[in-house]
């Protein structure tokens, strides 16, 4: 994060995967130490410094997979029902981050987030 911070102009873009996953709270937190602005794989990281996230809305998914398992368990075949993909995201807002940031997030854009965390 040092060295990024040195280099300047940069963001962070953390993938969600395991390790970032398990320290997704620690990565934050460098970030905005080191004042570099990072889009976060989920809503749960703006809190500890994330500016923004743009991700699957998880409650949405867990409620369509619910259907799948009540037609499992009434008889379907789990192999005959199609295959689906997130239809759903959350696009997060960090305020806090972005005024320590120094970053300006344009109107047009707050009023399309779902959530703005002043």
């Amino acid at each position: 994060m040092a060295a990024l911070a040195q280099e300047g102009g940069g963001g962070c873009l953390p993938i969600a995967e395991s390790f970032t996953q398990q320290h997704g709270g620690a990565i934050t937190s460098l970030a905005l130490k080191y004042k570099i602005p990072t889009n976060v794989f989920s809503p749960q990281l703006i809190q500890s410094g994330g500016l923004m996230s743009y991700a699957i809305d998880f409650p949405d998914l867990y409620a369509r997979s619910a259907v799948y398992v009540d037609r499992i368990l009434k008889g379907e075949k789990a192999g005959d029902l199609p295959i689906q993909a997130p239809t759903k995201f959350k696009l997060t807002i960090n305020l806090k981050t972005a005024r320590a940031l120094n970053v300006t997030i344009l109107p047009v854009l707050l009023g399309i987030a779902d959530e703005v965390v002043e």
